[in-house]
């Protein structure tokens, strides 16, 4: 490893004037979002990713032998945990998917040891919460709220007017990728309808590598993962192909295996943590494996499991290790926007959210 990885420290986040307000903002917004949805449906979800497709149970190898900068946190050692894998579609309300939308990836490691950061004293799981995107939509919270905002306002928009939206904004982003280029802006309303189990699932904004700071991202490399990469889905017009699509992979094959990796950053004018629509350079700094995560045949949508992950469980970046801390100013704005879905969902359905201490306390 020839690279010279910037050591943390405090310095590397700056605190914005008035930002407090900000994040205060897009909780409350997000409250607005889940109770609109919510009385609309008659059940109050996750005021984002209110869908999921899959729930899988994986195993997760911290590899052995990493170098120092890589060996932090719940990868200081050699071993083996369990994790709950939650893949989702970013809108606040349960949509048909040929609507289709930016794709997301929660992931729960069950097990770790090791000081929390104070919130999430006591429990044992760390939680990464990554997208198929490298870069955010924004540069900060504020530029986060005013797009909240405009899904506030549109929140009670007919499935139909959602459909076109989501259209038009493919076929405009189809055009742009013809000529090597894209807009995050536009796939975040529209996304071309290709296979999730393909898709590579990142972070997008910084956290805490021990000593070190980076991004963290989940790469499909078992051969009949990477074969899916921009496949189109069959019955892409069905309300649940996602699903439909994840159940066939999971019965007809026997594993599917991905490598978490982290890139690490080298240079901190560019690798900002504080400007989220900034991309790393993986020439500057590639990202490196530090663990394999492994999914065996399984049903992947069971009632039992439905039931436990989506209602009952949380997935939160500062579920963490303080090895993994968060960082950055939309890091930040997560700290309660998070805390306030969870807590409101658990309200209004009469829910006791869980914190798993065991991989085995999944149904299967």
């Amino acid at each position: 490893m020839s690279n010279t990885f910037v050591p943390y420290a405090d310095s590397v986040e700056a605190i914005q004037p008035g930002e407090e307000q900000t994040f205060d903002e897009i909780a409350a917004t997000m409250r607005d979002i889940a109770h609109k949805i919510g009385d609309r449906q008659r059940h109050t979800t996750r005021a984002v990713h209110a869908k999921s497709h899959a729930l899988l149970k994986a195993a997760v190898v911290v590899k052995d032998g990493l170098p120092e900068p890589l060996r932090q946190g719940f990868c200081a050692r050699a071993g083996t945990y369990g994790a709950v894998l939650r893949f989702s579609t970013n809108p606040g309300d349960v949509l048909s998917d040929h609507i289709s939308t930016p794709r997301g990836l929660a992931m729960k490691i069950v097990g770790v040891e090791g000081e929390m950061v104070p919130n999430h004293a006591g429990a044992v799981t760390q939680d990464f919460v990554m997208v198929n995107g490298k870069v955010f939509e924004t540069r900060d919270a504020a530029g986060f709220l005013k797009n909240l905002q405009t899904l506030d306002k549109h929140a009670n928009d007919s499935q139909a007017l959602k459909q076109v939206v989501s259209t038009t904004a493919r076929l405009a982003e189809n055009v742009l990728e013809t000529v090597g280029l894209e807009s995050a802006t536009l796939k975040d309303f529209g996304h071309v309808a290709t296979n999730p189990l393909g898709e590579t699932y990142a972070t997008q904004v910084a956290l805490r590598w021990g000593g070190y700071f980076g991004k963290v991202a989940l790469v499909p490399v078992s051969e009949n993962l990477v074969q899916l990469y921009k496949k189109h889905l069959p019955h892409a017009s069905e309300w649940n192909a996602l699903r439909d699509e994840f159940s066939r992979f999971f019965k007809e094959e026997n594993e599917a295996v991905w490598e978490l990796r982290v890139q690490l950053c080298t240079d901190p004018e560019k690798m900002p943590v504080e400007d989220a629509t900034v991309e790393w350079d993986e020439d500057e700094s590639p990202y490196l494996a530090v663990a394999t995560v492994t999914a065996q045949a399984q049903e992947v949508y069971s009632d039992a499991r439905r039931v436990w992950v989506d209602e009952l469980l949380s997935f939160n970046p500062w579920h963490a290790l303080a090895a993994h801390r968060p960082l950055g100013n939309i890091m930040r704005a997560r700290f309660k926007a998070y805390a306030m879905s969870s807590q409101f969902r658990a309200a209004r359905e009469g829910r006791k959210l869980v914190e798993p201490r065991s991989i085995e306390e999944m149904p299967a």
